[in-house]
């Protein structure tokens, strides 16, 4: 039976409570409103009961980052694997989870679940723009007892642009490399009137390129040189606070966001040859691959305080997404990643050196999700403990539509197309695939003396349907449906200890898991994949100048979860390959010398560094060769996870101007389970271009500013200074470069 769907009329539940609030005060404000955050207000970091960092936008700012690849490479415990140079489609994990396509982490903007359709398909094209934020939230271990559904991994929470307390105008513009041009400026305000306090939030964000990359050219085509992209948002917030002299508090904001991407971006690598004379080349055949995608979200929130130790916040939430990604499928019937590793006609194709067809597949696909979210808390006191017990409700839907199909080309033994046939709507793959969910969570943080104790549990109960159409030209005949049920329980335990107020203990032990999809449940039986993290860790902060943090950690998986081969062309299979066992030291430490010193400068210096062990425990399960998980033995690496990696950096910054720089390094890794160096499938006899290893690589980037007046600085930014030539992935088709040296400047205003 197809589950209902969500009626738009819950929404309008949040405003029945529009007649109790209490008196304002600006504190209380934020302490409602952090229901945006994951991490709260910056002083609760220090109590957490378990690991969480938070990178503010002064952090973005100062080298101009855009790509949430290089922001995360600050924060300890977070492994990514780059594919395009420019942050546009990450993988990224934490504690030694797999990363494919950030499928094992809730990732949310403004404490809302960002993924196109986070249960149905979280492996989606789209992932918030992290050059537009406020901050970006990261928790690991018992902190994220809250959020689901993939808690194997961890969390991490975008904060967008707030509505600033009063009048504020900021423009930021940049350009460089590549034809490099970022616009980025809002206006905002608070207006007190005798109905309230009116405040409002204009965002716009532009960012485009021509990309690092060139295409071979042929007799009839000759623009190889745009590989870039051009991505629009705006963004616009509207809020509403009771007056001053209101009996009680209250609060309702609402948002949306839009973002229109457009980026010739392509699957397919390089050979190892190629690679090495130039790794910014792509192929002729490469010439059509573009995605085209669009995003809109949207929030209406309220809260409120209940009394004077009761809070509530509700919030209705809808988010569409919509993507085509044209890209090459297949050479002559061979895949992409065989036709790199074993050459002949297949790969001159690809060249535009011989005669021959090639496939380019429209993967086709819309998403869409909604729901509510309602939180209340409760503070009160048992004797000589403290409590703030928190209890939360949630109902979420969301779903993908698949409708593909394949245009294939062929070509003269010059790369000239000479003719193209295209199939039938949904003859590439044609479905659908929906869920609904209703989880609970309930947390307790009791205060006990120098003791926080913070146990909680959070409990999903999940429906899925999945409908399979025609894909032989009649694409709205079903073919096959199901439905299914699945639960899953969370738990977990932290404890905080402050020995004074500037050293604290800490640990916790938390149950996570990760869900599979509809079909993959319905169709194939796969269960949920199941983690359990023991972490202990130590906080110091004996001055303003000093801080550090240490932790160690310990995770084990069960039925590890691989979704949906990423860029394969075999099976596809989703599939629970085995278990895993990760654990390591996560250790960051900032000192700033011209704080200790009484300097009229800043010197910061700081390193955020991990060291992991993740190893097989036991052979993986994988029946599917082009898996990067197939032949994997008891304890070979996980793929794509690092046994080292840090980010150091220093600075030196006056009233007039700054310089700062940042160096990353990364351990060598493999791309596949099998642990090989050769570029072979598991069978030892297939070559494939995803298989091998991954070298190590250490990566340099300055930046500088120079104020102009108390309201405009000159800003420049120097990224990969040393125009080091590296590959960051072997997935989806094949080597991949990070991105070269680039260079920009620009001016930021501020009013």
């Amino acid at each position: 039976m197809r589950a209902k769907y969500f009626n738009p009329s819950l929404i309008a539940i949040m405003l029945i409570l529009g007649n109790v609030s209490s008196a304002r005060a600006e504190d209380n404000s934020e302490k409602i409103w952090d229901v945006i955050t994951v991490l709260g207000s910056k002083e609760s970091e220090a109590s957490l009961p378990g690991s969480g960092d938070r990178v503010s936008s002064e952090d973005m700012r100062k080298h101009s980052y855009d790509d949430i690849n290089r922001i995360l490479r600050k924060v300890p415990g977070v492994y990514v694997r780059e594919e395009d140079g420019y942050g546009l489609f990450p993988s990224i994990g934490l504690r030694g989870v797999d990363i494919s396509r950030n499928q094992k982490v809730t990732v949310m903007e403004d404490g809302i679940t960002a993924a196109p359709a986070p249960y149905s398909s979280p492996a989606a094209y789209y992932s918030p723009t992290a050059g537009r934020m406020n901050s970006i939230e990261v928790l690991k271990g018992s902190s994220q007892i809250k959020y689901g559904p993939h808690t194997t991994g961890g969390v991490i929470n975008y904060i967008s642009t707030q509505i600033p307390t009063e009048r504020e105008i900021y423009l930021k513009g940049l350009y460089g490399s590549e034809n490099e041009t970022r616009i980025h400026g809002f206006i905002g305000d608070k207006i007190e009137t005798s109905k309230g306090r009116f405040g409002y939030l204009l965002e716009q964000y532009y960012r485009e390129n021509d990309g690092f990359k060139t295409i071979d050219t042929t007799a009839d085509f000759s623009d190889g040189d745009d590989t870039g992209f051009t991505k629009t948002e705006p963004m616009f917030k509207f809020s509403w606070e009771t007056p001053l002299d209101a009996y009680r508090y209250q609060k309702v904001e609402a948002k949306f966001g839009y973002t229109d991407l457009k980026a010739n971006e392509t699957y397919l690598g390089l050979t190892e040859a190629d690679f090495k004379n130039n790794p910014y080349r792509r192929y002729s055949a490469t010439r059509f691959d573009n995605i085209d995608s669009e995003n809109a979200r949207s929030y209406l929130r309220y809260a409120t305080e209940l009394g004077e130790n009761t809070m509530v916040s509700l919030t209705g939430y809808y988010n569409q997404f919509q993507r085509n990604w044209r890209k090459l499928h297949k050479v002559n019937g061979d895949s992409l990643a065989n036709a790199l590793a074993a050459g002949g006609t297949s790969l001159s194709i690809l060249k535009g050196e011989a005669a021959g067809s090639f496939d380019v597949r429209n993967n086709n696909r819309e998403y869409a999700q909604w729901g509510y979210l309602s939180n209340v808390n409760f503070d009160f006191s048992i004797g000589e403990t403290v409590h703030n017990l928190e209890i939360g409700l949630g109902y979420h839907r969301d779903y993908v539509r698949r409708n593909q199909n394949t245009i294939t080309y062929t070509q003269d033994a010059y790369g000239v197309i000479t003719g193209s046939s295209v199939s039938a709507p949904g003859t590439a793959g044609n479905r659908r695939q929906d869920t609904q969910s209703i989880s609970s969570y309930i947390r307790d943080s009791i205060d006990i003396g120098q003791w926080t104790i913070t146990p909680g549990f959070r409990y999903e109960n999940i429906n899925y349907e999945y409908v399979d159409y025609n894909t032989k030209g009649s694409p709205d005949i079903i073919t096959g449906r199901n439905t299914s049920t699945m639960s899953a329980l969370a738990g977990g335990i932290g404890v905080n200890y402050e020995f004074s107020e500037e050293l604290s203990a800490f640990g916790g032990i938390h149950q996570g898991f990760s869900v599979p999809g509809p079909r993959d449940n319905a169709k194939k039986g796969l269960k949920e994949e199941t983690s359990l993290t023991k972490e202990v860790g130590v906080r110091f902060k004996p001055t303003q100048a000093f801080n550090t943090e240490f932790v160690y950690f310990h995770t084990s998986f069960n039925d590890l979860l691989v979704k949906d081969n990423i860029g394969g062309s075999g099976s596809g299979n989703s599939e629970n390959v085995g278990s895993v066992l990760s654990q390591g030291i996560e250790f960051k430490a900032q000192y700033d010398l011209g704080i200790a010193q009484r300097k009229t400068f800043n010197n910061p210096y700081y390193i955020a560094f991990t060291y992991t062990d993740a190893q097989l425990d036991g052979d993986s399960n994988s029946t599917d060769s082009e898996s990067i998980f197939s032949g994997g033995k008891d304890g070979n690496k996980v793929p794509y996870i690092p046994e080292h990696q840090f980010t150091i950096g220093t600075g030196l910054e006056f009233s007039k101007w700054g310089v700062f720089i940042d160096g990353t390094y990364v351990a060598e890794t493999f791309a596949t389970a099998n642990n090989v160096s050769n570029k072979f499938q598991a069978d030892g006899v297939t070559p494939d271009a995803r298989f091998g290893k991954i070298d190590e690589f250490f990566v340099v980037d300055l930046s500088g500013h120079y104020n102009i007046n108390k309201h405009t600085k000159l800003v420049a930014n120097l990224h990969n200074v040393g125009d080091l030539e590296y590959i960051v992935s072997r997935q989806p088709h094949g080597p991949r470069p990070g991105k070269p040296f680039t260079a920009t400047v620009g001016l930021e205003m501020k009013f």
